[in-house]
C-alpha cells in the first residue's frame, strides 16, 4: 500500500491555469510575441525559465530568457495581489486531508516558483498538510525531466513503489513514469489538450483515488 503522495499544484490542487495565461499573455504583448495555442499548450506542466528559452528559440530573440521570466512573474504577482480569482479544485482539499488523517505523507512538486507556492500555500493554508515543497524552478532540469520527481520522493522518506504521483500535464506524467513512480493523470479539465495514456490511472474525481479505492489497484512490487 502507498505510504507518500506527491502532488503537482497547477491543475491538481488550484485551478491557475487562467491567471497564469493571462500573466503570460500579458509578457507576450509586452514583447510582441505572436504566440499560438498549439505551442501555448506545450508549455502546460513546465517551470517559467525553460518556456521562456523555448520562445527566445522559437522567436529568434536577443534577449535574456530571465527578461522574459522576471516580466511574467511581474504580472503574476499583480494579477495575485489585486484579486484576480482562483480557488483549489473541487474535492482537493478533502482528499488531502484524508491521506494526512491516515497518515500518509505529503509532498508538493510544482514546476512554479517557489515564491508562488508559498503564495498560494498561504492563501490556502495548505502548510499544515506537507511534509516538503519542491520547485521545478529551482532544479537543473524542467519536466519532462525526471529530476523532480526523483527528489520529491527521497523527501517523503519512503521507497519510489510505496510513492504515487498526481498529475494533471503531460510533461509531468512523463517526468513521473520516468522517475518509475506509479501516476495518477487527473483529468479535471483545468489543463486541454493533454496526453495521459501513459499514466497508470485517470480519474476526472478525487473520490477515485481515496485509500478504499486505491487498495484494489495493483502496484509495482
Amino acid at each position: 500500500m502507498i505510504k507518500a503522495v506527491i502532488f503537482d499544484m497547477d491543475g491538481v490542487i488550484i485551478n491557475s491555469e487562467p491567471i497564469h495565461k493571462k500573466a503570460y499573455q500579458m509578457m507576450f504583448r509586452e514583447f510582441n510575441l505572436n504566440v499560438s495555442d498549439e505551442l501555448y499548450g506545450s508549455f502546460t506542466g513546465m517551470a517559467t525559465l525553460p518556456i521562456c528559452e523555448k520562445l527566445c528559440a522559437e522567436f529568434s530573440l536577443n534577449l535574456s530568457p530571465k527578461l522574459l521570466v522576471k516580466t511574467k512573474r511581474k504580472y503574476f504577482k499583480s494579477l495575485f495581489k489585486n484579486g484576480y480569482e482562483f480557488k483549489l479544485i473541487d474535492g482537493v482539499l478533502k482528499l488531502i486531508q484524508h491521506y494526512k488523517q491516515n497518515g500518509i505523507t505529503l509532498v508538493l512538486a510544482s514546476s512554479a516558483s517557489m515564491d508562488n507556492i508559498n503564495m498560494i500555500f498561504k492563501k490556502f493554508d495548505l502548510d499544515q498538510y506537507f511534509k516538503a515543497k519542491i520547485s521545478g524552478a529551482d532544479l537543473k532540469a524542467s519536466k519532462p525531466n525526471p529530476e523532480i520527481f526523483e527528489k520529491a520522493a527521497k523527501l517523503t522518506g519512503h521507497p519510489k513503489k510505496k510513492c504515487l504521483v498526481i498529475e494533471d500535464a503531460t510533461n509531468g506524467i512523463i517526468a513521473a513514469k520516468s522517475a518509475g513512480i506509479f501516476c495518477v493523470a487527473f483529468d479535471g479539465g483545468h489543463s486541454k489538450n493533454q496526453d495521459y495514456r501513459i499514466a497508470d490511472l485517470v480519474i476526472n474525481k478525487f473520490e477515485s483515488i481515496y485509500l478504499e479505492k486505491l487498495r484494489s489497484i495493483k502496484f509495482p512490487s
